[in-house]
């Protein structure tokens, strides 16, 4: 239990490491097929119970990446990864048994039922902003399935990527679950091998990366993705607790989360004084001045100096072309700082409003006319999340039923990634397939289709076809429209 990988000097040797590993997880996985629930259980109970034993170095490690506050770190990383491993914990025997289904008119005197087996060995590849969360939430999912996993954290958060490796050579030999550190060299080494399934979580541009990689050898693959996902807060809504919530939901992680509300539309009618409850939702969270917002203890920094840039780039972008800064606007790039910033007036040329901000920067638009607010999501690729803020029904349902979105939440932001019985996913450019709970067993599983002869209606059809098959045959053609 003692040998998982970290990244090795030359990028040859780190090959053939990352090829024998491999080669070894083969073994490994043909055995987990017969795997019991009890077996992948007390795996999924071990990997918790260092997490929650762990949880104070998980606060260090995150705040030297990027000065994460503790309660961040609990709430976002390790409390996460405990819900998804409880909920596997308490449901894996009935996800694991065969389920029944109905014979139809044409398969009667059989019985027929789905069984779940494991893929084989899995790769997951998980990013930065939430490390720890992203690599062991999907390895809980690819335990209980009964699959190996080798595991690919980012090099950005190099502390919370070094523990990570540390707690994995604890509690996994590398022929079951591995891990390696590096950089994009490393990704792709693993990407040329034939895994069963890849779990990667990141950006739309890399995730075409890594499907095309998948494509080779046809590997299934789960894409958690992201892009611009919009609120919508209608005259109608509660104001302040809409800008709490929103707030909350964007500047958790510094805005550094792939389901942040990226921009919010607002009514016109309620546009100003949603803004002053959104001003006095931040110098009570985070501060008043700048100086105050840099030296709370509750707000996370931007990862490092180049994203810093990136960020600090859409928002000089912004106010070249016209933009006003509502409040906020401070950069500190060799503090990898920036300040919670609202923003306005943005043209529809400005770079923000088609790049993913992934940083505190909350373009407010204002609208008038509902059906226009769709007309410019719609216009859009399919966003990771859409937000609704509204006590009308009528405009729920009307934003609900004209546009899509890989998760929503009504008058509320983010806790969709949180309910264990939802599927966690997006949509085209935001993602492809789902995790989380049930569903997440069901990404690192292959759902057989089984059917068990006990009366050989069929042999009635075996040629040569006589006038009694044909009249059997005229019959059936008969029902199947009575039927329709």
């Amino acid at each position: 239990m003692n040998t998982a990988v970290s990244y090795l000097p030359g990028i040859n040797a780190a090959e053939a490491d990352i090829k024998r590993v491999f080669d070894r997880q083969r073994a490994t996985a043909l055995r987990l097929r017969t795997s019991t629930a009890e077996e992948r259980i007390a795996k999924i109970k071990k990997l918790r119970d260092t997490l929650l034993a762990r949880s104070e170095e998980f606060h260090e490690a995150g705040f030297k990446d990027f000065r994460k506050p503790p309660v961040e770190v609990d709430l976002t990383e390790i409390i996460t990864v405990v819900v998804e491993a409880n909920d596997a914990i308490r449901h894996l025997k009935r996800w694991m048994k065969p389920k029944s289904v109905m014979p139809t008119p044409l398969m009667l005197g059989t019985q027929a039922y789905v069984q779940y087996e494991p893929k084989g060995r899995s790769l997951i590849i998980s990013p930065w902003n939430y490390p720890v969360n992203l690599t062991f939430g999907p390895l809980v999912s690819a335990i209980a399935a009964g699959c190996t996993a080798i595991l690919k954290p980012s090099e950005m958060t190099p502390h919370l990527s070094a523990l990570m490796v540390k707690i994995t050579r604890e509690l996994f030999s590398e022929d079951e679950v591995a891990i390696f550190e590096g950089d994009a060299a490393i990704s792709t080494a693993l990407l040329a091998l034939p895994f069963d399934h890849i779990f990667f979580t990141g950006s739309p541009a890399i995730g075409k990366v890594v499907m095309a990689a998948a494509a080779k050898h046809l590997t299934s693959v789960t894409l958690e993705l992201g892009g611009k996902s919009p609120t919508i807060v209608d005259a109608s809504a509660n104001l302040n607790l809409a800008a709490r919530n929103i707030l909350w939901g964007k500047f958790t992680n510094n805005g550094q989360t792939c389901i942040a509300p990226d921009h919010i539309f607002v009514h016109e009618s309620v546009k100003e004084q949603f803004i002053e409850e959104c001003r006095a939702v931040i110098a009570n969270s985070y501060g008043s001045s700048a100086q105050e917002q840099m030296n709370s203890p509750y707000l996370a920094r931007v990862v490092n100096q180049r994203h810093t840039q990136r960020i600090a780039g859409l928002l000089s972008d912004a106010q070249q072309r016209g933009a006003r800064v509502l409040t906020g606007g401070a950069v500190d790039e060799g503090a990898c700082f920036v300040a919670p910033t609202l923003l306005d007036n943005i043209p529809a040329d400005a770079k923000i409003q088609s790049e993913e901000i992934f940083g505190p920067l909350l373009p407010i638009i204002p609208y008038r006319n509902l059906d226009e607010v769709i007309q410019q999501i719609n216009d859009q690729p399919k966003p990771l999340a859409l937000y609704i803020w509204s006590k009308t029904e009528s405009n729920i349902s009307k934003v609900m039923k004209n546009t899509s979105a890989g998760g929503t939440c009504i008058n509320h932001t983010v806790v969709q990634f949180l309910h264990a019985n939802l599927p966690f996913g997006g949509v085209n450019n935001s993602g492809i397939g789902n995790g989380h709970g049930l569903y997440g067993f069901k990404a690192f599983s292959h759902e057989r289709g089984v059917v068990r002869t006990r009366i050989m209606g069929a042999k009635l059809f075996f040629p040569p076809y006589s006038p009694f098959t044909l009249k059997i045959i005229g019959m059936m053609k008969k029902l199947a429209k009575i039927l329709a």
